[in-house]
C-alpha cells in the first residue's frame, strides 16, 4: 500500500501496525466462552484494553482511599489528578470539571436534570429524535418536572442523521436546555455537534448545552473547545476501558448550577461518595493508548497533537473497513450489490462512523445474527423496542442487524463476513416469510 505522508510519516493503518494495535487488546479474536470470532459488536462496548485489565486489577488490590494522612492515600489522589488531566487532553477541554459517575446513562440524567432545575422556570427544553433513550428520558421527565415543555425535533430517516436546520423551528429564545446526541448508535451517522450547537446559541445564547457522545467517542477526534457546549458524556466501555463507570465534562456555567452533593463539602463536588481510583486510572491507559497510536502518524510529541492525529487514522481505517463492507473486496460482492440487502442510511454517506446497520428481505434479524454468529461472525439485533423504535419504525422496520467495528478490526475480517452474507443471501426465502 502506498501511502501519503504526514510529518515524515505514514498516515495509513499498515498490515504491521494493525498486529501491534491488536496485540494491545484482550480477546481480539477469540471469544472466552465460544472460541474463534470476528468481532462486529463493537457498539455493544468495544474491546477492552490489556493494560486496562491490568491496571483494573492493581487498583481493586488497593485497600486505601483518598483524603487520608499516608502515601498510599496521597497516591490514589495523584492517579485522580494526573487522570483527569489526562481525559482533558483527550477531549480538548482545558476549562471545566472532568468526573466519573455510575454511567453514561446515569450522568446524562444528572446533567440534564441539574440544567433543567437550575435553569430558569418555564420555557424549552430541545433535543432530536435521533436521541438515544439516555437523554430523551432525562428531558422527558425533567422538563415536566420543572414546567418546561419538551421539543423533539425530527431527525432525517434516509440520512440517519440529523441537521441544525431540524432544530430551528423549535427554538425560541426562551430555550433553556438542548441535547445533541453526536453519533447515532442505530445508524452509525455522525452529527455536527458545533453546527447545531452554534444555531440553538444564535437564538438562545444561555442555554445549557448537552451532548451524548457515548457512541462517538471510540472512533476519535473529540474536540470540547470547539464545540460551545456545557456538558458532554461517554461511557469508557465503549471506548476501550472497562464496565461500571461513566466519564462527563461540565462547562463551569453548569457546574456552578445546584446539584446533588454533600452538605458542606468543599467546592460542591459531583462526584457522590468515595471516588473509584481504578475508573480513573483505567482511563488514562485509553488516553496513553491514543498517544501511542497517534505517534505512529505525526512526529509531533505534544499529546494533544498524537490524539488528534490518531483520531484521523481512526476514521480513515475504519471508511476504509465501511467501503469494503458495502463495495466489496477481492472478489466478494459488498453488501450494496445483495439485492435482498437494504442499507439503513444509505449507501454512500459520508458521515457513517464505523457502523453498517441493515436488513435483509425474507429473513428476521434474528435469524441473520444467529447464522452469523455460526459462521464465526458477531454481531447484534436492533429491535423496534424504547432503545431503537425512534430510528426503526419511520422506516417501518420491526428490527435491524447492526454491524459495528472499530480500528482493530481488519479487512480480512470484513471478507469473512461478507463470504457469510454471500451465503445467507443467496439463500432460498424462508418459508412464511415476506
Amino acid at each position: 500500500m502506498t501511502a501519503a505522508q504526514e510529518d515524515g510519516k505514514t498516515v495509513e493503518i499498515e498490515p504491521g501496525l494493525i498486529e501491534e494495535i491488536r496485540n494491545r487488546f484482550a480477546h481480539v479474536d477469540r471469544c472466552p466462552f465460544d472460541g474463534p470470532r470476528v468481532f462486529f459488536e463493537n457498539a455493544g462496548g468495544a474491546l477492552t484494553l490489556n493494560a486496562v485489565v491490568t491496571k483494573s486489577a492493581e487498583m481493586a488490590a488497593i485497600p486505601d482511599n483518598q483524603g487520608r494522612d499516608n502515601p498510599a492515600s496521597h497516591a490514589l489522589q495523584s492517579v485522580i489528578e494526573d487522570a483527569k488531566r489526562d481525559t482533558r487532553i483527550f477531549f480538548n477541554a482545558p476549562k471545566g470539571q472532568i468526573f466519573v459517575g455510575e454511567s453514561g446513562t446515569e450522568l446524562l440524567f444528572r446533567l440534564i436534570s441539574a440544567a433543567c432545575l437550575g435553569s430558569r422556570g418555564g420555557g424549552r427544553v430541545v433535543g432530536s429524535s435521533l436521541e438515544h433513550p439516555a437523554t430523551r428520558s432525562a428531558c422527558d421527565r425533567w422538563s415536566h418536572q420543572t414546567g418546561k415543555n419538551y421539543f423533539v425535533a425530527a431527525h432525517d430517516p434516509d440520512s440517519g442523521s440529523v441537521d441544525p436546520e431540524a432544530y430551528l423551528p423549535h427554538l425560541t429564545e426562551d430555550t433553556r436546555v438542548a441535547t445533541i446526541l453526536q453519533t447515532s448508535p442505530v445508524t452509525g451517522m455522525s452529527v455536527d455537534v458545533a453546527a447545531i450547537a452554534g444555531a440553538i446559541r444564535a437564538v438562545a445564547p444561555d442555554c445549557f448545552i448537552i451532548v451524548d457522545g457515548i457512541q462517538h467517542a471510540a472512533h476519535g477526534r473529540l474536540d470540547i473547545d470547539s464545540y460551545g457546549i456545557d456538558g458532554y458524556v461517554i461511557s469508557p466501555y465503549k471506548v476501550f476501558s472497562r464496565h461500571g463507570y461513566g466519564l462527563a465534562w461540565t462547562s463551569d456555567r453548569l457546574a456552578a448550577l445546584p446539584h446533588d452533593h454533600l452538605l458542606d463539602a468543599p467546592n460542591a463536588p459531583w462526584e457522590l461518595g468515595t471516588r473509584d481510583t481504578g475508573a480513573y486510572a483505567t482511563f488514562a491507559e485509553v488516553v496513553r493508548y491514543f498517544e501511542w497510536l497517534g505517534g505512529h502518524f505525526t512526529a509531533s510529541a505534544d499529546p494533544r497533537a498524537r490524539i488528534r492525529a490518531a483520531g484521523e487514522a481512526i476514521h480513515r481505517h475504519e471508511k476504509r473497513l465501511t467501503d469494503a463492507m458495502l463495495f466489496g473486496t477481492g472478489n466478494l460482492k459488498g453488501l450494496a450489490d445483495m439485492p435482498r440487502v437494504q442499507i439503513i442510511g444509505g449507501v454512500d454517506n459520508p458521515r457513517r462512523e464505523g457502523l453498517v446497520s441493515m436488513v435483509v428481505d425474507g429473513e428476521t434479524s434474528e435469524d441473520v445474527v444467529t447464522r452469523l454468529r455460526e459462521s464465526g461472525i458477531r454481531v447484534h439485533t436492533r429491535k423496534a423496542d424504547h432503545y431503537s423504535g425512534n430510528i426503526l419504525r419511520p422506516l417501518g422496520l420491526a428490527s435491524c442487524i447492526r454491524v459495528s467495528m472499530c480500528h482493530y478490526n481488519t479487512e480480512h475480517e470484513v471478507a469473512q463476513f461478507l463470504a457469510a452474507m454471500r451465503d445467507i443471501a443467496a439463500a432460498p426465502i424462508a418459508k412464511g416469510h415476506d
